[in-house]
């Protein structure tokens, strides 16, 4: 090392980020032996994108799986995943050591830390279609926890995602919002339990407005988090990265800025990149993804940037698929930061999505980074896909939750604010021609799609698109429907539409590692001292195989460079 360098502050592990990679990456570096971690996170809160998430977590085999007595192996997983992802999309070595140290991973950090999961006993695979897959048991979710267990950190704990939570203030579980969104039966008997809950908890209510238990997203990170303050491990909020600190091909550091001041640290084992993708920077949004592209539409973080990435570029490392995203339909309610993520009610019975010519393109029922990809993939400027409505009817407002609108049994018409419909989002017509005139969108072509999903609905078979004849596609449908219970008619006056953007929840692309999270150069050697996990390295599962895709990855290779850090073998 250059005698001249000179440092600030000196840790063994360093890890730039406090997203569920991250923390897992720290977490087990101290419990294989370096005991002299910290980690910085570039904004006032912690937990990036994990936090604002579902929390889900995709692992073959995991142990809350088996303890369920599902029955899978890891040669079914990798078959499924091998028609799906090609060799050069993601090297074999990447894929087997994802699947060999999953569960391997759960089992480490259940053992030794307070992280707990729930396995998702009837949350399937992305394509049950293909052989190999799973009708659940393969994603699980995070256990929930009560924020007071952290402590006076609890108020720096960036939240789950507001589509999350009831009434904006009790987080509800993945399992839970399956239930409540699409009001299925029992529905009311758990919001009745989660309010009452709430409004009883008087101690917690003078603290803080939002509900003391803590679920998906937040939870997992909370879980985390108490894990690292029962060790120890620094925490440093608002204290961006800047540079890596690099000499003669390795890393010897961070340059960060906290509190105003430039500051050098030194990472004398490694550097731990889990800083996400680019997702809120236009500029290489315009330079690296397909268009239509807005970071407005992103529900990641407002902190992802691309800083890890762009230093990665700049010490010369090997970059894959920058041109790709964690694809999502995302709905940007005026008012709101952050735009909501369109998952499960473009699923339901009884609406469509159609593009300006009021046609249909996609399988609304499909899972959301498939319709996203294929919307991409038919987007010309002859043919636009963009904007995109949302279009249903008074049964259908009636019965399910459409982003902010809860149904009209509790938000009815009159209740809705008026900025909704001034400012675009947001349109109601008694018929289906007024309703396309106020959106923008081709009548004839619009009432020709309302018309055939209405015949589809009473043949229950959707000839066009095939909505409705995978396990996935059923999961967000409605069992009281029939025979199709993805397929219901469009014919209740009014109708109403709900602008929908072609978004995404972080980007894809990032550095290109090998099975140890090291950090590859251009010319295919290691860069010594710098490791890369989550969104700022290159995807384990692009084609995102199911509910958890990418935390999956994230926390596997943590522990994989926490492994290679330390020499531990274990």
């Amino acid at each position: 090392m250059s005698k001249e360098q000179q440092w600030d502050y000196s840790f063994d592990v360093v890890v730039v980020g406090s997203g569920n990679g991250g923390m897992t990456a720290a977490l087990c570096s101290y419990e294989m032996g370096a005991k002299d971690v910290l980690v910085v996170e570039k904004s006032d809160l912690y937990g990036g994108t994990s936090s604002i998430s579902g929390g889900g977590v995709w692992v073959p085999c995991n142990r809350y799986a088996k303890a369920a007595g599902a029955d899978d192996s890891l040669e079914n997983a990798k078959k499924y995943l091998r028609q799906l992802i090609t060799e050069e999309e993601v090297p074999e070595y990447q894929l087997d050591a994802y699947l060999e140290n999953a569960p391997k991973m759960v089992d480490f950090m259940h053992e030794r830390t307070q992280m707990r999961y729930v396995t998702l006993e009837h949350y399937p695979d992305y394509y049950t279609n293909l052989e190999g897959s799973m009708a659940g048991h393969r994603s699980m979710e995070p256990e929930t926890f009560n924020a007071d267990r952290l402590g006076d950190e609890w108020q720096r704990l960036r939240r789950t995602h507001p589509m999350m939570h009831l009434m904006g203030l009790i987080g509800f579980t993945q399992v839970e919002a399956a239930l409540l969104i699409g009001q299925q039966p029992g529905w009311w008997k758990t919001a009745l339990k989660l309010v009452a809950d709430y409004v009883v908890d008087i101690p917690w209510r003078l603290k803080d407005k939002y509900a003391r238990r803590l679920a998906t997203g937040c939870a997992g990170v909370a879980r985390l988090r108490a894990s690292m303050q029962d060790r120890d491990i620094p925490l440093w909020l608002n204290t961006p990265m800047t540079r890596v600190v690099d000499e003669d091909g390795k890393v010897l550091g961070i340059e960060v800025t906290r509190n105003g001041k430039p500051l050098r640290i030194q990472a004398r084992r490694g550097v731990v990149l889990a800083a996400g993708g680019f997702e809120h920077n236009q500029e290489m949004r315009e330079k690296y993804l397909p268009k239509p592209t807005d970071h407005r539409w992103s529900a990641g973080t407002l902190d992802n940037t691309g800083d890890a990435i762009n230093e990665g570029l700049r010490i010369g490392a090997k970059m894959h698929r920058l041109d790709e995203a964690w694809w999502c339909n995302t709905i940007s309610v005026p008012g709101e930061d952050i735009p909501r993520l369109s998952i499960m009610e473009k699923s339901y019975p009884g609406s469509i999505m159609v593009n300006p010519a009021g046609e249909r393109f996609s399988n609304e029922s499909q899972n959301y980074m498939a319709f996203q990809q294929e919307t991409f993939a038919k987007h010309s400027d002859e043919n636009p896909l963009n904007p995109t409505w949302q279009i249903f009817d008074a049964t259908f407002r009636a019965t399910y939750f459409v982003g902010p609108l809860y149904n009209s049994k509790f938000m009815p018409d009159w209740a809705l604010p008026k900025r909704y419909e001034e400012q675009g989002f947001f349109a109601k017509a008694d018929t289906i021609e007024e309703l396309a005139r106020k959106i923008h969108v081709d009548a004839s072509g619009l009432e020709e799609s309302v018309r055939k999903m209405n015949e589809f609905a009473r043949s229950g078979e959707d000839t066009d698109l095939h909505r409705g004849e995978s396990a996935y596609d059923r999961y967000y449908g409605d069992p009281r429907v029939t025979p199709n219970p993805c397929l219901a008619s469009i014919d209740k006056p009014p109708y109403y539409a709900i602008k929908v953007d072609p978004g995404d929840f972080g980007t894809q692309g990032g550095m290109v590692v090998n099975a140890d999270a090291q950090v590859l150069h251009e010319n295919g050697h290691v860069i010594e001292g710098l490791y890369a996990i989550g969104n700022c390295s290159a995807p384990t599962l692009p084609c995102y195989p199911g509910p958890g895709a990418t935390l999956g990855p994230a926390m596997t290779f943590g522990y994989q460079a926490a492994k290679a850090i330390t020499g531990y073998r274990g």
